[in-house]
């Protein structure tokens, strides 16, 4: 393990007070950044996430995907959580905070618009970063593939209905263009390259090329993960600085319901007997949220400057360091696990 994974916590959160300082201090710049981006997708994050996924994309064997049919546990696992309890249970853990425990502290429209903004992240999971944590789990990349894949597909007929019943609202639009773009460069396009590139290093004949160039790319992939990090808490640095009470406590709930996502489906992983290469990632899979089709639908619904807006981007800034703080609980018990056909 190299410097930049052995000690990947403490550069996260040198980066994240870099962003919010960055943020303070050029404003203008990040401003500028910002505005990079085509249909909510900004295309600078987009560049930095695909340098991040590539590494992963070229270990993936396409001969083998055909094998994932043989091991169905994992994949029915995700779509179980992230489709059948992760919406409901931040539904219902929105209700709780900002209806009950926090109701002196915000008031009733304020509430529901950030109960709003937890709905949508949690009936949006994460196709991008998913491929990020995964190799940071050594996980199966075959299978992460195919359970990304299938979760875009259910995606696209679930967002709109799902979201509709929990917000109590049937004119749900589903932003296609954001959606669509988002798997383009995150999924296909990334994929075709590391299918080019593996092909490349096959055609060599030499058993080691392919370690060796993965071995390379992999402090880039870091490198990638941490200027996303600066820009993202650049970008809301004027909201972190005035609003740090409604930031932490919208974080509450984001965070309990990552952990508590998190525990349910890794102790389901182990009692399905689930291979760790793939209950780790099946497990961050349902955790992490697609936070760019959550903060899209926020401002098309409930405008740019909404509770239901600031909801979806805390739920941006807190996701990298609680789902590294997961990737090290993952690395740590593989124990809990064997290695069997499932």
């Amino acid at each position: 393990m190299g410097i930049f994974e052995r000690y990947l916590s403490i550069w996260v959160g040198l980066c994240i007070v870099a962003g919010i300082v960055l943020g303070q201090l050029i404003p203008g710049a990040f401003q500028g950044i910002a505005h990079l981006e085509y249909a909510h997708v900004n295309l600078v994050i987009a560049v930095f996430i695909w340098i991040m996924i590539y590494p992963m994309m070229v270990q993936i064997d396409f001969s083998a995907i055909k094998d994932v049919g043989k091991k169905p546990k994992g994949l029915a696992l995700t779509l179980v959580v992230n489709w059948f309890v992760k919406p409901f249970s931040m539904a219902a853990l929105g209700w709780l905070f900002f209806k009950v425990i926090f109701a002196d502290w915000v008031d009733p429209e304020s509430a529901s618009e950030y109960i709003a903004g937890m709905i949508l992240l949690g009936v949006a999971p994460c196709t991008a970063m998913v491929f990020v944590w995964s190799q940071l789990v050594k996980g199966d990349p075959n299978y992460t593939l195919v359970q990304v894949s299938v979760n875009d597909i259910i995606m696209v007929f679930a967002f709109a209905p799902l979201a509709a019943l929990l917000l109590g609202v049937s004119d749900i639009v589903v932003p296609w263009e954001t959606l669509l773009l988002s798997v383009v460069l995150y999924v296909l396009l990334p994929l075709l390259a590391g299918v080019l590139t593996r092909r490349q290093l096959e055609a060599r004949h030499d058993p080691d090329a392919l370690g060796a160039f993965v071995g390379r790319l992999k402090p880039w992939s870091i490198v990638g993960l941490l200027a996303t990090v600066v820009l993202l808490f650049g970008f809301q640095a004027d909201k972190i600085v005035s609003q740090p009470v409604t930031i932490v406590l919208i974080a509450i709930p984001l965070v309990l319901q990552a952990y508590g996502i998190f525990a349910i489906t890794y102790t389901a992983a182990r009692a399905l007997r689930l291979p760790h290469d793939v209950a780790g990632p099946a497990s961050l899979i349902g955790t992490s949220n697609f936070f760019e089709l959550a903060v899209a639908v926020a401002i098309s619904l409930f405008g740019l400057n909404s509770g239901a807006a600031l909801a979806t981007v805390v739920g941006v800034l807190v996701e990298v360091p609680v789902m590294l703080s997961l990737v090290a609980i993952v690395n740590r018990t593989p124990g809990l696990f064997v290695a069997r056909q499932v």
